[in-house]
């Protein structure tokens, strides 16, 4: 049985989920043990203006997108799951991180923006 771009794609997946669950857990690290904010709902590179209030969230979204990681790669090796269950469970896991981390760093910069444009039409 050759390599196909299938098999070749499944083990990228499953390879890549290696790499992506150690940054994130650890950033839930150094987000809810170590207090370190740099990493918050971050917009163009940059943290919001209260990042601590954010923390939690993001904290929180890096431990469950991790720890569902880490369980489909035990999952694979330990149980042998089925290559639809445990591509499932990696896909997801994979989208729902982005879409919250998007949706967080949209809502945590949303405030501030607000209060420029306020202050920029009180201004003029």
């Amino acid at each position: 049985m050759g390599m196909t771009i299938s098999m070749a794609l499944t083990w990228i997946l499953f390879l890549g989920l290696f790499p992506m669950a150690f940054f994130w857990l650890r950033r839930a690290w150094r987000i809810l043990v170590r207090h370190d904010y740099s990493e918050v709902a971050l917009k163009g590179g940059e943290p919001p203006p209260e990042p601590q209030r954010y923390a939690g969230m993001a904290g929180a979204i890096n431990l469950i997108a991790g720890a569902a990681a880490v369980i489909a790669i035990i999952g694979v090796v330990g149980f042998q799951w089925p290559y639809d269950t445990w591509t499932a469970v990696a896909g997801s896991t994979i989208w729902c991180k982005l879409m919250a981390d998007f949706g967080l760093s949209r809502h945590a910069h949303l405030k501030a923006r607000l209060a420029r444009r306020a202050s920029s039409n009180q201004e003029a």
